[in-house]
Parts: structure tokens; C-alpha cells; sequence
């Protein structure tokens, strides 16, 4: 196995002004999709499988965090059970729903997915694409 990210993303930072409570707020909700800390420092958190793909942290430059509108992560799962397990863990860990799990056919008939808003109000999905239903 290579040592090297085949992924087009090398990483993805999201800011936090409430670092401890969301540190374990995605601890909980990327257990489910396999994910731990890979990375762990005062004031910053990666998470991954393999590689450090998700970096949770407060604002280099000291100002507050915030979301952006029309920004979103979204997570390629591999079953519906894992869309609702995931919906399910982030509401528990005080996610906002923002889409409960369900097909969403303006995204075509294999797609099965939730959003949910994490603690900073970050957009967050979890998606199966089953390849057995036509595009």
C-alpha cells in the first residue's frame, strides 16, 4: 500500500469556537465512518482513516469561527445503515438536523444521504451511492 493520500484533497480545516465539546463531537460522529485522531494539540484535532484528512481547530488568527454559506464536507459511507447511524450519532452528540437520512432524487436515484450542522454550524453529509440503482 502506498505511504501517499490518493485523494484530490490533501486536507480540510474547519474552525471551532467551542474546540473541546466539537473535538468530541467529531470524535463520536467519525467513529462511525472508521475515523480517529491521527493528530492531537492544544487547540487542534486531525482526523482520519489512513491519512489526516480532517483538521479541527480554533482560528489561527484569533478570530471567531464561523460557517460558510454554501459550504459543506460531504462523506461517502458505504451503506444506508451508515447514513442513519451517522445522522443518528451527530444529533446525539447535539448536531441540528439539516436533512433527515432519505433518497434525494435531484441528486439522482442512487443517492441516500442526511446533512446535519455541527456545533459551529458547519454542513455536514453523509452519502451511499448505491450502484445497483440507475443514474
Amino acid at each position: 500500500m502506498s505511504n501517499k493520500n490518493p485523494s484530490l484533497i490533501a486536507h480540510i480545516s474547519i474552525g471551532t469556537n467551542q474546540f473541546e465539546k466539537a473535538r468530541e463531537f467529531y470524535k463520536s460522529v467519525l467513529s462511525i465512518l472508521g475515523a480517529k485522531i491521527l493528530m492531537d494539540y492544544p487547540g487542534a484535532v486531525c482526523f482520519g482513516k489512513q491519512f489526516p484528512e480532517l483538521w479541527l481547530q480554533t482560528p489561527i488568527d484569533g478570530n471567531p469561527a464561523s460557517a460558510g454559506n454554501g459550504f459543506h464536507i460531504g462523506f461517502d459511507v458505504s451503506s444506508k445503515e451508515i447514513v442513519n447511524a451517522f445522522y443518528q450519532a451527530a444529533i446525539a452528540a447535539g448536531a441540528t438536523s439539516d436533512g433527515e437520512p432519505g433518497p434525494r432524487p435531484m441528486y439522482g436515484d442512487a443517492y441516500y444521504g442526511c446533512f446535519v450542522r455541527d456545533l459551529d454550524g458547519h454542513k455536514i453529509e453523509a452519502a451511499f451511492h448505491d450502484e445497483s440503482v440507475g443514474h
